[in-house]
């Protein structure tokens, strides 16, 4: 029996694939830096910020080095908050409240999903929301999914995980968690009801 939902958050409960393109389109529209130098400023961080290793802080005054031109830190927030929420997925996640627990699995930042959390009002919504930078473990490993499920108190094949990301699902999957591909590029969000449907879920009061 299905207990607990989880989503992914950037690429499922967005409409961005990824918050790199988020933070990086933001930055570079304020500076008028390429997005291209950007992206290559931030590349040689990215796994040791979603793994926890390092902040935004930490790395600032490196990155924007790279850029070639000093940024003050604060337009991070803006970044952030620049994140275009996906309205429907966040509505059927409400919905599903009804009957399930839901939560988020992201491979994220700790700043931005600090942030997040309080910008969207996420924990209102999400319990738990484990984030890869706390964990110190990306989904391609087994410890933020264990993680997860402990803190929800379900066993894995208790649980479903949304994912805009095959290769995410892999590892999930293995575990013995159900896992569904969301396309971000559809974003059909009724497409993504009947495949929970077909595992058993109940959507609304039905």
């Amino acid at each position: 029996m299905i207990r607990t939902i989880f989503f992914d958050y950037d690429g499922v409960l967005t409409t961005d694939k990824s918050g790199s393109q988020t933070t990086f389109r933001y930055l570079s529209e304020a500076s008028g830096i390429a997005l291209s130098t950007i992206s290559a400023a931030f590349s040689p961080y990215s796994g040791d910020l979603f793994t926890g290793k390092v902040s935004h802080a930490k790395i600032w005054h490196k990155v924007c080095e790279a850029m070639g031109k000093a940024l003050d830190i604060d337009l991070l927030a803006a970044a952030f908050e620049s994140t275009p929420r996906n309205h429907g997925m966040f509505s059927l996640a409400q919905t599903l409240r009804a009957n399930y627990s839901v939560g988020i699995i992201t491979d994220n930042n700790k700043d931005r999903m600090d942030h997040l959390r309080k910008h969207q009002a996420l924990d209102a919504l999400f319990s738990p929301i484990v984030v890869s930078a706390e964990v110190g473990s990306s989904k391609h490993g087994q410890d933020i999914f264990l993680h997860a499920t402990s803190r929800a108190d379900v066993a894995p094949v208790e649980s479903i995980f949304i994912d805009n990301s095959e290769a995410n699902l892999v590892v999930a999957r293995a575990l013995g968690m159900h896992t569904v591909f969301h396309d971000d590029e559809k974003n059909d969000i009724d497409a993504l009801t009947r495949a929970l449907e077909s595992l058993g879920v109940r959507v609304g009061c039905h």
